[in-house]
């Protein structure tokens, strides 16, 4: 039986639910409600429109929004297998770790592929 192949987009969902659930529930529900309401971003919606999510976390949080969105990262790369390399960065941008997972989890479910065929 094939096991059921999990997106990135899926998997990045999930992680960001775990990091906000992190904060506890209601707060979780709160940061959703916000992000719905104030900047139009569904929770569906947060892989396609990952920069329009980034800017308002970080309008909620300021600079606190980097705490959370390493929490999505670590999540995000446990997710797909991957370890989180930080390549020295003294600098957090989410939107570029987002993009190297994605790569990533491509990469690892193109090289499964190949060797399934």
């Amino acid at each position: 039986m094939a096991r059921k192949r999990r997106t990135f987009e899926k998997l990045l969902i999930e992680a960001t639910d775990e990091a906000l659930v992190s904060l506890g529930e209601s707060s979780r529900q709160s940061i959703y409600f916000h992000l719905e309401n104030k900047f139009k971003i569904a929770k569906k919606d947060i892989p396609y429109r990952i920069e329009d999510f980034a800017e308002g976390i970080e309008k909620i949080f300021g600079m606190g929004a980097q705490f959370i969105e390493i929490l999505i990262m670590k999540r995000l790369f446990e997710k797909i297998g991957q370890p989180l390399n930080w390549n020295g960065n003294k600098t957090l941008e989410f939107v570029e770790y987002v993009e190297a997972a994605r790569k990533s989890f491509s990469k690892k479910r193109e090289e499964a592929n190949q060797i399934e065929t």
